[in-house]
């Protein structure tokens, strides 16, 4: 339960990071996002998804 929670806080730290050092960057890209087809928006959260699994199968092997 604890690498969850530790996993949670980044998450949470590198979002804040992005936010912190590319404010108008960051509002740029959410309001482009309710434009973008649904498919498009779908396949970068699978994309994300997939990597976000390879990290941690590679840390813990």
């Amino acid at each position: 339960m604890d690498d969850l929670w530790a996993a949670i806080g980044l998450v949470l730290v590198l979002e804040g990071v992005l936010y912190a050092l590319f404010p108008q960057a960051m509002i740029n890209i959410l309001k482009k996002l309710p434009d973008m087809p649904i498919s498009s928006v779908r396949f970068m959260g699978i994309t994300a998804l997939a990597i976000g699994w390879m990290v941690v199968w590679w840390v813990r092997h």
